[in-house]
Formats: structure tokens, C-alpha cells, sequence
């Protein structure tokens, strides 16, 4: 028999489940605008095209961070955003558990960082020189590589002989390359006096003397170049991954503690439903 009364009794929080919707919704965004871009990016390489080609470069290709970062943004924003707004126990589970995952693989990552600082090393100095050596194989990889040489400025991994790892720039006497015992022009030392950059400025460079060449680029490595970096801005950094640390930390509770209210809400009200049949 049907009753009269109505029940009434807690309610979900709206200041809980409009933040994380707010604040995932944004993530949301900022991943379909990464993923839009890495896949712009390949559409002009002619990537989405000969799906093949994806194999073909030797060394790594940047257009991966925007798909990697935004793929990760964009499930992680549906999940939070959709899961809040619809109070959907399953997609905010998922979200908790899959920031969850993220933190400990970054805490793991930092950890072994910081143990294995000589396998770290040796890491980046095989990635670097893989990547010299695919230097004119990719416009992307050949940015990001002149952006970080000229950001530390720096040369090659350990230094500017390590160019004679690509085809272009290395000495041997079957090179018939212009750019033949020379090196990209953002290994090059700047001239606050020019207003245009000279790409020809490394060219012939390491057919000069040791002391010759001090004047026409940088001859430090990135690698030395990015430890000293490291230790010089090791405050903003660490700052930085305890912020993101903090603010993962943060969604996670924020997301159980709606989760929790969501079923303390939804329990009752099935037992009033079932007393009421």
C-alpha cells in the first residue's frame, strides 16, 4: 500500500560536486585543445594519412607529450566532470582510482630518480644522441632540440662532438654535406648585437681548435647543463611536484568524499522505497 509521506533526508554537498565539476570540466578543455593539436600536428606531417610513418622516425617525435598529456587530461576531465555532474559513482570511482594511479607512478618515478641518478644519466644521454642523430628528420624533434639547446645553452649530450652522430653534421671525409663538421645554429653563442639569427653560424665550427670554438658556440653538454639547472632551481621544482602532488592528493578526496555522500543519500532512500512497496 502506497503511503503518504514523502522522506527527506540528506542531501549531496553542491559545493563539493560543482567545484570538481568546475575544475575538471576545465581539464576537459585543455585535453580536447592537446589532443587537437597533436593531431593537427600529425595531419600536416601526413601522419593520419600513412598511420605507417608513425614508426618511421628514429628518434622521438614531440607531437606524443600532446597526446599522451591530453589523452590522460581528457579521460580524467569526462570522468570527474560527467561523474560529478550526474553523481555517478562508477565514473567518480574511476577518476579517484585513475589520479590515484598517476600519483604513485610520479612518486615512484621520483624515487627512482633519485636512487638511480647514474642510470638517469645514462638515459638521457642515450635519448639525446638518439634524437641528434634523427635531428633532420623531423621538424618538431628539430625545434624542441633547438629550443633546449639554446634555453641551457649548450651542445649536443656531453658536448659538440656529438653531432658527428648525424649524417649531416658529421667530419668524416664522405660527407658531402654543406653543414660538414658543423653544428645547428643554436649551439651557437648570440650576439646581443644581432637582430637576426644566423642558422650558417655553426657551420665548419669543429674543424676548429678547442680554444677556437669557445668563441663561436656553446661547448658545454645539455646533460651538465640541465643537472646544474636542476640543482639551481631545485626549490621551484620541488615545489612545483608538491603542488601537483598535493592538488592529486586533494581531487582524491574531494571525489571520495562525494562519492560517500552520493551512497549515504542513495542507501536510504532505497530502503524508504522498499518499505513503501
Amino acid at each position: 500500500m502506497m503511503s503518504g509521506k514523502h522522506y527527506k533526508g540528506q542531501e549531496v554537498s553542491c559545493c563539493i560536486k560543482y567545484f570538481i565539476f568546475g575544475f575538471n570540466i576545465i581539464f576537459w578543455l585543455l585535453g580536447v585543445a592537446f589532443l587537437g593539436i597533436g593531431l593537427w600536428a600529425w595531419s600536416e606531417k601526413g601522419v593520419l594519412s600513412n598511420i605507417s610513418s608513425i614508426t618511421d622516425l628514429g628518434g622521438f617525435d614531440p607531437v606524443w607529450l600532446f597526446l599522451v598529456v591530453g589523452g590522460v587530461m581528457f579521460i580524467l576531465g569526462f570522468t570527474g566532470c560527467i561523474g560529478a555532474l550526474r553523481e555517478n559513482t562508477l565514473l567518480l570511482k574511476f577518476f579517484s582510482v585513475f589520479l590515484g594511479i598517476i600519483f604513485f607512478l610520479e612518486l615512484t618515478a621520483g624515487i627512482l630518480a633519485f636512487v638511480f641518478k647514474d642510470w638517469i644519466k645514462d638515459q638521457l644521454n642515450f635519448f639525446i644522441n638518439n634524437n641528434i642523430r634523427a635531428y633532420r628528420d623531423d621538424i618538431d624533434l628539430q625545434n624542441l632540440i633547438d629550443f633546449t639547446q639554446e634555453y641551457w645553452e649548450c651542445c649536443g649530450a656531453f658536448g659538440a662532438d656529438d653531432w658527428n652522430l648525424n649524417i649531416y653534421f658529421n667530419c668524416t671525409d664522405s660527407n658531402p654535406s654543406r653543414e660538414k663538421c658543423g653544428v645547428p645554429f643554436s649551439c651557437c653563442t648570440k650576439d646581443p648585437a644581432e637582430d637576426v639569427i644566423n642558422t650558417q653560424c655553426g657551420y665548419d665550427v669543429r674543424a676548429k681548435s678547442d680554444a677556437e670554438q669557445k668563441t663561436y658556440i656553446h661547448v658545454k653538454g645539455c646533460v651538465p647543463q640541465f643537472e646544474k639547472w636542476l640543482q639551481d632551481n631545485l626549490t621551484v621544482v620541488a615545489g612545483i611536484f608538491i603542488g601537483v602532488a598535493l592538488l592529486q592528493i586533494f581531487g582524491i578526496c574531494l571525489a571520495q568524499n562525494l562519492i560517500s555522500d552520493i551512497e549515504a543519500v542513495r542507501l536510504p532512500c532505497c530502503l524508504w522505497e522498499g518499505q513503501r512497496a
